[in-house]
């Protein structure tokens, strides 16, 4: 069954919309300026607030390693997401600090080019200035025949399409932000219907 990761959740509101929901992911923007950022303290009570079965992937671009160290080691998140330039140096680095797993984003524009890296997944996305969220799709062809890690995929996903991207790839699991909002804010309705569709198209 293909999982399903629930990205940009900032208020209380919509950690009990993802309790209700019970997406396998949720994820933490740790990208001060961005209009999801969340402080890490918040991160921390939102994760006690989350259910024991959800995991939290806390997204960074181009941070410091230090400060992904610290949020890890204060058992904040599972999952570490690199959502800019971080090169494998950077990655390798990064592993031998924290036991946390690592998603490497990959911007999908007029072709696909994935750098060698030790990161545990990839996240593919469209190209875009705000680095995700953008709600743009790409072509899921260019990656439907990739096979070397497992991936998300991400991109303008929403109830109305992804039936039909998971006709053309089958990906590790599936990541949604700004289609699962209504006026700027997570829309509990929607995350509840993303999850159900994804889970009764992917049963098998």
């Amino acid at each position: 069954m293909v999982k399903v990761k629930i990205c940009g959740l900032r208020r209380p509101e919509d950690i009990e919309a993802a309790n209700a929901a019970k997406p396998d992911y949720v994820g933490f923007i740790f990208v001060e300026g961005t209009k999801r950022y969340v402080e890490p303290i918040q991160a921390a009570q939102f994760r006690k607030d989350l259910a024991g079965d959800i995991q939290t992937v806390g997204v960074f671009v181009n941070a410091r390693i230090e400060k992904i160290v610290a949020i890890c080691k204060a058992g904040i998140i599972d999952v570490i997401q690199l959502h800019g330039e971080e090169d494998a140096t950077y990655i390798d680095q990064l592993k031998g600090q924290v036991d946390q797993e690592i998603i490497k984003s990959v911007a999908v524009g007029d072709d696909l080019v994935v750098a060698p890296n030790q990161a545990d997944y990839l996240l593919f996305d469209s190209l875009s200035p705000s680095r995700g969220g953008s709600g743009k799709i790409f072509d899921w062809k260019m990656v439907s025949a990739y096979q070397e890690k497992p991936f998300f995929l991400a991109g303008g996903l929403g109830v109305e399409n992804i039936e039909e991207a998971l006709k053309v790839v089958r990906p590790y699991a599936v990541d949604a932000s700004s289609s699962l909002e209504t006026d700027g804010v997570k829309d509990p309705v929607k995350m509840q219907e993303f999850v159900a569709k994804i889970r009764e198209v992917t049963h098998d």
